[in-house]
């Protein structure tokens, strides 16, 4: 960590030496939720443009140079999907305009004031934006058996700005009131029931617990709400207490911030903020690793890539808890830092290969997690089995203009002497996908993806640790009570299919159909493994009967099936956005007729029962994003 902490002295002391010699760039990040992410993935896959690193977000800097990339390759030559037309043209001037340096002064379309002066005998610029932002949206669930609505208001300000040439700065504070309401669903034994430590384990380290269950936020489709706010939220009754979830509306604030600074053109960006990122070449959106969908950390970061074919990057952050058994009991037991380094391979337009290797550790100063030149994954056996570690192999091949594919696997634990398709210890998730650009409209794809978690997976067990007495700590692969991979719960797949298109230059259009299978991880055919609190018992691991998995025969599973379109729509004229999602889903539950968790494949039928109902609901969000900021 002291290593960090000099690296980034370092460069903000090289940023300032060497900034009158750059032109005028600002380097702080575009946030994930920007739809300019989606049309250089497209741009990217159709052959427009250069390789883009695995690691996001990016920097507006490079955004900026990509866009112009794009726009300065006028080939008419390639395959129609490979060609930008005169809408795509709009709509990427459109993207730069929003993108570059405010002039100074007052600017009411973007809500922001902004201001520049020079320093020094070098007169090394310095500017600052103030502005206001606002994101305020309603939603609502309606079935036969009930009606939910859920709320979102967020009221904040930010300053941002340059100093120098190669460094630039970002402070925010959000705001909100926020309600979504989920049900309490039953419990669940971290280990399973029944378990008792086995002779030669620590009787007072493994003890199985029950936990309680609760539902996805109703309001929202299954597994697709994001948490906005950080620590805990705030009920009007007793503001002085630290809550975990807004079942009725509470207040909320949120605080993203960051430094960062970009040498070489670009080729080496260097980063100390709490934002959130997605890192991994595959489909945006889709990284099994480190996933957009997890909640933000603070972290140190590099990112270098000194030639086109190669980069490399790392980072090391410190987690944050989930408040599920108070402030203070769940702060005491969550003290991790995540380390994590990531070898990109590319092979100009047509093949990128990734090594990611990472390590969720409780609090210390460690040096081989730290530096980017040795693996974790083998390290920890250097200096002992207290860690969460995990590693991903990922490969995307693609042709220019005509589409990509992408295989992902993510390996948490494994065994390869043991039975691969069978054991709960095969602690891996894996993916593949397509993806296809589309010849109608503007910046079109359709994109198809399966997705495997096994049971356990980014699960670990609680242990004692030599730094912290007798308590028994969490390293779940888990920040805020997130995954930091992909969004899905332990044992379970999904099917996904997923159209988007920008028919003009302020619309964004998008249809998806998922199908979901996840295990009940409540109820009396409750299937272990199923939840991200599960612990793995640390003995029998190839033997006991109970740790077999057999994917919708060893227990109740929930299906789902998901149908949704959203439309996100641009005011020119005024500092508004609208947005609004739609669909329907369809739930219910097959069962097997044996005991669950039996060790041995049984067949299974769809069921409706007062433990495991059927539902079928339609849900619906609208919102207007005030000062848009992307």
């Amino acid at each position: 960590m002291f290593k960090r902490i000099f690296a980034l002295c370092l460069y903000m002391i090289l940023g300032s030496l060497i900034a009158p010699l750059l032109d005028a760039q600002t380097h702080t990040s575009i946030p994930l939720e920007s739809h300019v992410y989606y049309i250089l993935e497209q741009a990217e896959i159709r052959g427009l443009i250069t390789p883009l690193p695995g690691t996001r977000p990016y920097i507006r800097s490079v955004v900026v140079r990509k866009i112009n990339e794009i726009l300065n390759n006028d080939d008419t030559g390639r395959l129609a999907s490979a060609r930008i037309s005169d809408k795509e043209k709009t709509i990427l001037n459109q993207y730069l305009e929003s993108f570059a340096k405010p002039d100074p002064g007052l600017n009411w379309k973007k809500g922001m004031l902004s201001m520049e002066t020079e320093a020094g005998a070098d007169n090394v610029s310095f500017s600052a934006n103030i502005g206001l932002t606002g994101d305020i949206g309603g939603s609502l669930n309606l079935s036969a058996e009930d009606f939910y609505y859920g709320a979102e208001i967020w009221l904040g300000g930010f300053i941002n700005g340059d100093l120098g040439k190669s460094f630039s700065y970002e402070f925010s504070f959000m705001g909100g009131l926020v309600r979504a309401p989920r049900l309490e669903l039953g419990e669940y034994n971290t280990y399973y029931e029944g378990f008792t430590a086995q002779e030669g384990w620590s009787p007072d380290e493994f003890i199985d617990e029950k936990i309680k269950v609760h539902s996805e936020p109703l309001t929202h489709f299954p597994f697709s709400y994001r948490k906005r706010w950080d620590g805990s939220v705030f009920h009007f009754a007793a503001l002085s207490d630290f809550s975990d979830w807004p079942e009725e509306i509470a207040g909320a604030y949120s605080l993203p911030a960051e430094l960062t600074a970009s040498f070489i053109e670009d080729k080496l960006i260097m980063r100390a903020g709490r934002i959130s990122r997605e890192w991994g070449s595959t489909s945006f959106g889709s990284s099994l690793f480190l996933n957009q969908t997890a909640r933000p950390f603070m972290a140190l970061e590099a990112d270098f890539n000194p030639v086109s074919w190669f980069g490399i990057s790392s980072m090391t952050g410190a987690l944050e808890y989930y408040n599920q058994d108070g402030i203070k009991i769940s702060s005491s037991v969550f003290q991790n830092l995540f380390s994590i380094t990531m070898l990109q391979l590319r092979i100009k337009n047509y093949l990128f290969l990734e090594l990611t290797d990472g390590v969720v550790y409780p609090k210390r100063f460690e040096p081989g997690y730290v530096a980017p030149i040795i693996n974790s994954f083998f390290y920890q056996n250097n200096i002992g089995d207290f860690d969460n570690m995990a590693m991903t192999l990922s490969a995307r091949a693609q042709y220019p203009g005509i589409g990509s594919v992408w295989f992902s696997l993510f390996l948490d634990e494994m065994s390869l002497l043991s039975d691969l398709f069978t054991l709960d210890r095969q602690m891996v998730a894996m993916q593949a996908g397509i993806t296809l650009p589309l010849p109608i409209f503007s910046f079109s794809s359709l994109k198809v993806s399966y997705t495997r978690i096994n049971p356990y997976c980014y699960t670990h067990n609680r242990n004692k640790n030599p730094w912290y007495g007798d308590l028994r700590m969490e390293t779940a692969y888990t920040n805020n009570g997130k995954n930091l991979g992909y969004y899905l719960p332990p044992n379970s797949d999904e099917l996904l299919v997923r159209f988007e298109t920008m028919p003009s230059r302020n619309l964004n259009l998008n249809l998806q159909y998922q199908m979901i299978r996840h295990g009940a991880d409540y109820g009396s055919s409750a299937v272990d493994g199923s939840h991200i609190r599960s612990e793995l018992d640390p003995s029998g691991r190839s033997e006991n009967p109970i740790l077999y998995r057999f994917f919708l025969q060893d227990g109740a599973y929930q299906w789902f099936n998901i149908i949704k379109a959203g439309i996100d729509w641009n005011l020119s004229k005024l500092p508004i956005a609208l947005f609004c999602e739609a669909g329907a889903v369809i739930s219910f539950f097959t069962n097997i007729d044996d005991t669950a968790n039996s060790g041995a494949a049984s067949g299974y039928s769809r069921i409706n029962t007062p433990e495991y109902p059927e539902s079928t609901a339609g849900i619906a969000r609208l919102g207007v994003r005030i000062f848009p900021r992307w």
